[in-house]
């Protein structure tokens, strides 16, 4: 092939491109070797509106204001952030100038990454040019003509009885078991738990109310078991922090989501499951074994907090035995 200048190469990338999205049955290499004797003949420059400064940072800005009017999580709004400044760092265009191809390049650029990884990078862009295009800022959105990857089939992680059972009796403190029953039962992500107070919980009804993502609070609730080691564990607390899971030295504080994780990453290395259990993890175990346990997918969605059942059917993974029983239970014979 005729080498041609970076502004050549890079004219000859989004002309193949764009004619490939428009006529999906032509022949890449022919059209590329064609164009490229042609344009071999040009001395290409840059558009001068291409060269200035990007617009990126502002219209960032503008979207992450706007999440968070809509009540989106700081956690969340920092995960956009993130994201669409490493998008902004590969690409070196205005906003209104990005094309499709810009963007199946950024995502072809991520060897090794997992397609569910490349998916959300996907959504992340979708969702923020569909707020310009919404807004007005773009006549068009270059994400419409990228189709979502295929992402892999993998069951859900959870654990068994059995496993559970081991992390239940590695225990080694009062507050160790206290954390592993309170996650187990209740369902909760890491930072509803993490926000919670003493005084959210309700001794009586053996519940709390939470709030989740999209600032959506729901009732969550705790079982003899969870119930009796949480009082077993603030009974044997000494200080006066309000938050329900706390440090145990001075100064006392409300312990961060990664201090909760390490707490359970302990009773795990503990049992031998350092590498298997996470407090998602334990999520997934108690909507896992809810599930199998005949429960109703309507109602463990909204234990969960999900906005779809078939979020909730992803963690449902049924085992051997439960699918004997239903094949006995229900064959017409």
């Amino acid at each position: 092939m005729i080498k041609l200048s970076n502004n050549g190469e890079q004219l000859l990338s989004e002309l193949v491109i764009s004619l490939h999205e428009l006529l999906p049955a032509i022949d890449s290499g022919k059209i590329q070797n064609t164009f490229s004797t042609v344009l071999s003949n040009y001395k290409v420059e840059v558009q001068e509106e291409y060269l200035l400064e990007s617009d990126f940072p502002e219209k960032i800005k503008l979207f992450i204001a706007s999440k968070k009017v809509e009540g989106l999580s700081d956690s969340t709004l920092e995960g956009y952030k993130i994201e669409l400044r490493l998008f902004a760092n590969s690409v070196s265009k205005k906003v209104e100038h990005i094309t499709a191809g810009d963007i199946r390049i950024y995502l072809g650029s991520l060897e090794g990454r997992k397609m569910s990884t490349i998916g959300k990078k996907l959504n992340v862009l979708r969702t923020f040019f569909g707020f310009l295009m919404a807004e007005e800022m773009i006549s068009r959105d270059p994400t419409l003509k990228i189709k979502q990857p295929k992402e892999e089939k993998r069951m859900s992680k959870s654990l068994n009885i059995e496993e559970l059972e081991m992390l239940r009796e590695s225990c080694k403190t009062i507050r160790q078991r206290a954390f592993l029953e309170v996650f187990y039962a209740t369902g909760c992500r890491l930072s509803e738990m993490q926000q919670l107070n003493i005084s959210d919980v309700n001794m009586q009804s053996m519940s709390c109310k939470v709030v989740g993502k999209g600032n959506k609070e729901r009732e969550v609730y705790f079982s003899f078991k969870a119930m009796y080691h949480l009082k077993k564990y603030l009974l044997h607390r000494n200080d006066n922090e309000s938050a329900l899971l706390a440090s145990i030295r001075k100064p006392y504080r409300r312990l961060s989501n990664r201090a909760i994780q390490d707490e359970i990453k302990k009773i795990a290395k503990y049992a031998g499951l350092e590498h298997k259990v996470t407090t998602h993890v334990l999520r997934h175990t108690f909507a896992t074994l809810t599930l199998n346990n005949g429960a109703d997918i309507v109602a463990v969605q909204e234990l969960l907090g999900h906005s779809s059942p078939d979020t909730t059917l992803r963690y449902a993974r049924i085992t051997e035995e439960r699918k004997r029983d239903q094949h006995k239970k229900y064959l017409v014979q």
